[in-house]
């Protein structure tokens, strides 16, 4: 059966995750720069490490929405149970858990610096990116367009 042309929702889907790829690049990028800027030089093979696994996860992540896009209903599934499921649930586990023991908004702000300003402005563009990308990977057109892949 011969595919038809990418639904609008299935696009604004993919440029959700791409934005979310992008926000977790940052927020890596943030974290090696505090963990450098705080660490003497043993650490540096350890946050290395790091890095390459994570680079390694975002390049099969962004392969497997390229494939969403193309309309494989598996990578739709995939998206929403990694990104959308656990990928979602690290997002917001540490702030839960911090509030849920007791931690005060009002000294985050009170107390925050340039790099938790950033990092939280990024998880927070980061959260609101993989729920509309969830959204819209299950709106009608994208269930049609999925459909027609099996």
């Amino acid at each position: 059966m011969k595919k038809d042309a990418v639904p609008s929702e299935v696009f604004q889907s993919f440029l959700l995750w791409v934005i979310a790829i992008g926000a977790g690049v940052f927020e890596m990028a943030l974290a090696v720069i505090d963990s450098i800027s705080s660490q003497t030089g043993s650490g540096i093979v350890g946050i290395l490490t790091q890095v390459a696994a994570r680079t390694m996860m975002f390049a099969v992540l962004v392969y497997i929405m390229i494939r969403m896009l193309r309309g494989k209903n598996w990578a739709r599934i995939t998206l929403a149970l990694f990104l959308g499921g656990f990928g979602m649930l690290s997002l917001i586990i540490d702030p839960i858990k911090w509030l849920l023991t007791g931690g005060s908004l009002w000294d985050v702000f009170a107390n925050a610096d340039n790099i938790s300003i950033l990092f939280a402005s990024s998880r927070i563009l980061h959260v609101i990116a993989v729920v509309a990308a969830l959204i819209f990977m299950f709106r009608p057109a994208a269930n049609r367009y999925f459909k027609a892949e099996l």
